[in-house]
């Protein structure tokens, strides 16, 4: 018996402008009171990925943000420019053993293991560097627990957005990773820059407000969930060549890897570190009331266009493998002349040009070096092979430092010829490589 009067129809609930279907039922957003019901009346839900792509701007906004408060610490606290550089490099420091042993951890443990305690550590390392704005050591200190937290957050993260990507073709992960770091890199010098120039306490200011954000992305990330086990371990997209059968023990050991991938890693970051550091340092001194501002612009400049290259550079790679990391390389060529030219004539509208030239660089060799390691590591070794890259890819952040010791020597004009010879055999040995393979 359904206790429904003989001769009634039960009555239709037909679909309004403010109606939405949770399990096969219409409901009305006008009556949404209890917890499921919100739930369905979402108009805009957080997918998982998104979480943990905010936790890794985050983790990247702080590891710029230091970038244009170069030029306050050598002005008030009367550093040399070589030790000024070596503090920005410093990070790397750290920054390598903690991302081969966070991507061992996150193998064992699982990503969200690893992420937790990390974004706790990043706001600890801007702690310390807030604390010691007029101390030496301490900066240098905090530059290199900065570096461990960066570390043990990047290789993680990045596979694990990856892996909550898995509905979608393969490299959108990677893309994903990648656009979110680059936009923490990006964005966080900007936001220094404007507050260490019209802010009182440029020094310490910058830290706090990363700290907030990173409290913000740990409430966000720390219960983000793990990956399907039943999502597909790799999904084919259209123009994407076949993972060959057969692979070698460790996809970071293969010639592929160190043949194809790994000459031009070092040139990803080396360019936005000559768009931070050397550029602005070049410019600086010709332009009075706004340096610091103008060293946080030049940061969005450069990372900003690495940033937006990357959506057409994943498109390109996928109709064309391998083609993205050699016009980085192209990219590379041409900005380091243009530097160069800085050093001779220093124009800001020129220092802006040679930025945006060097962000194409950066961007897509980030992009190239990513999706050729994804399509290069099966999902075991996935997390451990991005860690190696990322190691190479850091090397580049020594290079500021690198130039300002050359440059007490040489003229910087010279310098830059000798890094242009290096670039040039680095697109050397990549292209020789691809075309044996």
């Amino acid at each position: 018996m359904s206790g429904r009067r003989p001769g009634r129809r039960a009555p239709v609930h037909k679909p309004t402008d403010r109606s939405v279907r949770w399990e096969g039922r219409t409901t009305d957003v006008r009556t949404c009171s209890d917890a499921r019901r919100i739930h369905a009346c979402q108009a805009v839900p957080v997918k998982p990925w998104m979480r943990v792509a905010f936790a890794l701007f985050v983790v990247g906004w702080g590891a710029n943000e230091f970038s244009p408060l170069l030029l306050v610490y050598r002005a008030e606290n009367g550093l040399t420019p070589t030790f000024v550089n070596a503090m920005f490099a410093a990070y790397v420091l750290g920054l390598v053993p903690a991302l081969l042993g966070s991507a061992a951890l996150a193998g064992r443990f699982g990503h969200r293991a690893v992420l937790r305690p990390v974004m706790v550590f990043s706001a600890l390392a801007s702690a310390v560097l807030a604390i010691g704005e007029s101390n030496s050591v301490l900066l240098f200190i905090g530059r290199v627990l900065y570096g461990m937290a960066t570390g043990a957050a990047m290789a993680p993260g990045s596979t694990w957005v990856k892996e909550l990507s898995s509905d979608a073709p393969a490299g959108t992960g990677a893309r994903r990773a990648a656009m979110s770091l680059s936009g923490g890199f990006c964005l966080g010098p900007v936001a220094a820059g404007v507050l260490a120039e019209w802010v009182a306490g440029p020094k310490v200011v910058p830290y706090l407000v990363h700290i907030a954000l990173t409290a913000v992305a740990a409430a966000v990330v720390w219960n983000a969930p793990m990956r399907s086990q039943h999502a597909p371990d790799h999904l084919v997209a259209i123009g994407e060549p076949d993972v060959p059968a057969t692979r070698p023990s460790h996809a970071a050991l293969s010639t592929h890897f160190w043949g194809r991938i790994a000459p031009m890693a070092p040139w990803v970051f080396a360019c936005p570190s000559l768009g931070l550091v050397t550029i602005p340092a070049l410019v600086g001194q010709h332009i009075s009331g706004w340096s610091i501002a103008f060293s946080g612009a030049m940061s969005g400049v450069t990372l900003g266009i690495g940033v937006l290259v990357q959506q057409p550079a994943r498109d390109l790679e996928a109709q064309r493998p391998g083609v993205v990391s050699l016009l980085g390389m192209v990219a590379v060529l041409v900005g380091i002349p243009m530097v160069a030219l800085v050093a001779w004539q220093p124009n800001p509208l020129l220092a802006v040009a040679a930025g945006a030239v060097l962000g194409c660089g950066y961007g897509l060799n980030l992009v190239g070096g990513l999706t050729r390691v994804e399509h290069a590591a099966d999902a075991t070794h996935l997390a451990m092979t991005n860690a190696v890259f990322y190691c190479l890819t850091y090397l580049g952040f020594f290079l500021p430092m690198i130039i300002a010791a050359l440059a007490s020597r040489w003229q910087t004009q010279q310098v830059m010829a000798g890094l242009w010879i290096a670039a040039v055999a680095s697109a050397a040995v990549a292209l020789a490589a691809r075309r044996a393979a």
